[in-house]
């Protein structure tokens, strides 16, 4: 089915100044929105200049495809909050600052703390307990897109319920499962429908993620220019195994031995200076499981090194990569309305599975994780991590950058926001009206091994969206905002209300924070602030109960191969060749 763009009417006086030549059109009021109704009311204009309007029209027309912009949505996978230089890290990452000066910040925008779960929520304008891991209800950004004449491109990692190409997108290359060996890929990877043998030589899926979304897109401006695209481009980088380029790795090797407590407050003091976080939140100190670094023999310091310098070259390659896709949106000249979007899937990972320490991390026989202290740094200055909603595990660096609305390069907003938002978004600037996409019907997919799901025939109705457009926000004007955003994965649970916000851990006993005070959520008011306490215990409660709501609340080490992160020492010279092979399944 196809969301038709709502009509609209211009006054007389607009459209002779338009037909005169005064008005900008790019500069005019958005969206313009033409229609026949138009033309229907300027009867009186076309009988007085049938000629220049036959000339014009085209233009009118092509004006209003114009607006809608071209859409990309970059995700990072396993990047804490702090990794990229304009969020305050030492990386190299002179694209993605380039592209936060000439675009704005958010602050405080939320995943789901995991990599399916954010995939679903992103994808589908869902929180994840609606549509389920996998995205078995609901419909995606790129079938809503999809129907109001956007093509829909697909590049990267998938790790949702079967292929993207039954799910929207015109064409995708990439892995579907959770997480794959950078110089060797695995058996899952596709080219449409099509297994992809993996050359053997040659091959890093960051590079290759990259090369096919700029063959897509530049294929789908070229051949259908008066369309415009959706592109997701969903790196596994910087998700373990820790594999880059030895030319990368070289740039990084000793920048690592001062050692994560003084390069995490050296993070610290420039996020400061940068203003994406508040002087007076305090830095979250150093855990009890994780050693100081002065307590480590040179040997260990060393292998730490080696690790954290591994992880610095795969930002730095996905950097690279990034900024290749951004030269080829000039080269083009479709920059200008061209909304990027970059944000990360889930806080740091900080869990040490590393199963073939006889291999130096980097290489393609190596498998390698970068273990909790590194971890910690990369979510500076936040508590916890991956799979936590604590703001370790949820907080995510967004940069978005669409010069043709976002006028003042190099802004940040404090606004809270949410991955739930990003659909919410996309239809709204593609003119599809969500509600009527595919009659309120779309066809869920049963789960099943990777690349074997498929729609089960039984239509089901479409939720309405969880989020709201972010376009205000763009735009420099009044957002609503959310009154409330909730998060959930499997005994982790936190909701936000304003600048409040309850937390749980592992199922344990609610912690209550003023966040607009204390967003590094070190000062518990739990037992100072019993009303409001409850009061958010019940707001949590009430929409946990919803019946759209799938409750998926399961012990903390169900995982198979699962090993705690918050008992025991945690460095790379640990008991580590006892610890079970790393998971490439839901885990990841």
């Amino acid at each position: 089915m196809f969301c038709a763009l709502s009509p609209s009417s211009l006054p007389l006086s607009f459209l002779l100044t338009l037909l005169c030549g005064e008005l900008d059109i790019e500069q005019s009021l958005f969206p313009l929105k033409l229609s026949l109704m138009v033309l229907n009311r300027t009867k009186t204009v076309v009988n007085l200049c049938a000629g220049v309007l036959l000339i014009a029209a085209p233009s009118l027309f092509a004006a209003e495809q114009a607006v809608r912009p071209n859409i990309i949505v970059i995700l990072a996978d396993d990047m804490g909050f702090s990794d990229i230089g304009c969020y305050g890290s030492e990386i190299l990452t002179p694209n993605l600052d380039r592209l936060a000066s000439e675009g704005m910040r958010f602050t405080q925008f939320y995943n789901a703390s995991k990599c399916e779960p954010t995939r679903a929520s992103l994808l589908s304008g869902l929180y994840w307990e609606e549509a389920q891991r996998g995205i078995r209800r609901g419909i995606t950004i790129a079938e809503a897109l999809h129907s109001v004449g956007y093509s829909t491109l697909a590049a990267g990692k998938w790790h949702l319920d079967g292929n993207p190409v039954d799910r929207g997108f015109d064409h995708w290359f990439g892995f579907l499962n959770g997480a794959s060996n950078y110089f060797l890929g695995n058996k899952f990877f596709r080219l449409d429908h099509e297994n992809f043998e993996v050359p053997t030589k040659g091959f890093y899926t960051t590079d290759a993620f990259t090369d096919y979304a700029i063959r897509f897109a530049e294929s789908a401006h070229k051949t259908t220019p008066e369309k415009p695209f959706f592109l997701y481009l969903a790196y596994n980088a910087p998700h373990a195994p820790l594999q880059a380029p030895p030319e990368d790795i070289a740039r990084y090797r000793g920048k690592y031995a001062k050692g994560w407590d003084q390069l995490r407050q050296e993070r610290y003091e420039k996020q400061i200076q940068l203003g994406v976080i508040k002087q007076e939140w305090a830095l979250s100190p150093r855990p009890e499981n994780i050693p100081a670094w002065s307590s480590l023999d040179s040997t260990h310091r060393e292998l730490e090194d080696q690790r954290m310098a591994v992880y610095a070259a795969m930002v730095d390659r996905m950097d690279q990569n990034i900024g290749r896709l951004l030269a080829k949106l000039r080269e083009w000249q479709i920059e200008e309305n061209t909304l990027v979007i970059f944000l990360s899937d889930n806080g740091a990972d900080p869990y040490d599975r590393s199963n073939t320490r006889k291999k130096a991390p980097g290489t393609a026989d190596s498998n390698w994780e970068y273990g909790i202290g590194w971890a910690n740094l990369s979510d500076t200055p936040f508590r916890l991590y991956k799979r936590n909603q604590h703001e370790g595990g949820i907080a995510t660096p967004f940069i978005a950058r669409w010069p043709a609305v976002i006028k003042k390069g190099g802004s940040i907003t404090d606004q809270p926001a949410h991955i739930v938002d990003i659909m919410a978004t996309c239809v709204k600037l593609a003119g599809c009206d969500y509600a009527a996409a595919f009659e309120g019907k779309a066809s869920p997919v049963v789960a099943g091994e990777s690349g074997a799901a498929k729609p089960n025939g039984t239509p089901a109705p479409v939720p309405p969206l969880a989020g709201t457009s972010l376009l205000p926000i763009f735009q420099g004007e009044a957002w609503a905002g959310h009154d409330a955003l909730f998060f959930q994965f499997r005994d982790h649970r936190a909701v936000r209300a304003g600048n409040w916000k309850l937390d749980s851990h592992e199922g344990k006993a609610w912690e209550l924070y003023r966040i607009d005070q204390d967003r590094t959520e070190l000062h518990d008011l739990a037992g100072k602030e019993p009303k409001k306490l409850e009061e958010l215990k019940a707001l949590y409660q009430k929409w946990w109960s919803q019946p759209d709501i799938v409750r998926t609340a399961t012990p903390h080490d169900e995982s198979p191969g699962y090993v705690d992160p918050f008992k025991g020492p945690q460095t790379a010279a640990d008991k580590g060749s006892k610890l079970p092979k790393h998971s490439t399944d839901d885990d990841d």
